[in-house]
């Protein structure tokens, strides 16, 4: 079963998959702010939850190697009490020695190899905790670059767009400055009481 992070980065790429493409583009999309700042406020939320998770996945190798100890010597003193039993009875001695050697020697063995498959294990969980984590961390950062390249492209562009309209602007009113000579010209004629004006 995924994760939510899982799912909250396919949400995020269905969602940049459903946007439009800003007009005469075909790699610039537009973005509702509010809808992406939601699905990434909820994957910053839920990051840290996953991490907990995977770090006391990590926790349990203490109590499984615990567990193991316990089991062992419970193993070891059980083949102490049978050797002790043994051992009580003079007629056979020998066999007791044999046989509490014969314990001990498979108890040892169980206990080792409880101990040895409880390290795997953690250590098996511990790399594939971590592991995950990191793809979880490298398709953030993806993530995070992508949004950050085009929001600059789409800054650059705007910053492009408002310099030619001061630059039509700004042509316009250099335009604009004649008219706006001859028609002082005029009015200055008119207050002198001059009948002839030559606008040529």
């Amino acid at each position: 079963m995924s994760s939510r992070i899982e799912q909250l980065i396919e949400e995020i790429e269905e969602y940049i998959d459903s946007c439009k493409y800003k007009a005469f583009s075909t790699d610039v999309i537009m973005v509702n702010k509010a809808d992406i700042d939601d699905l990434l406020r909820e994957l910053r939320m839920k990051t840290p939850e996953e991490i907990k998770r995977y770090q006391k996945i990590i926790s349990n190798k203490e109590a499984i190697l615990n567990d193991a100890k316990q089991k062992a010597q419970e193993l070891l003193n059980n083949a102490a009490v049978q050797t002790n039993e043994l051992i009580s009875e003079h007629q056979i001695m020998q066999q007791a020695y044999a046989q509490a050697n014969e314990i001990v020697e498979m108890a040892t063995k169980q206990a080792q190899d409880i101990l040895d498959n409880a390290t795997i294990e953690a250590n098996n969980v511990k790399a594939a905790a971590m592991q995950y984590t990191d793809s979880i961390l490298a398709n953030l950062e993806n993530i995070l670059k992508q949004s950050i390249e085009i929001s600059t492209r789409d800054y650059n562009t705007l910053v492009g767009n408002l310099r030619e309209i001061d630059n039509v602007v700004t042509a316009n009113r250099a335009e604009l400055v004649p008219v706006e000579e001859i028609v002082a010209e005029v009015q200055a004629a008119e207050g002198a009481g001059t009948d002839n004006i030559d606008l040529i």
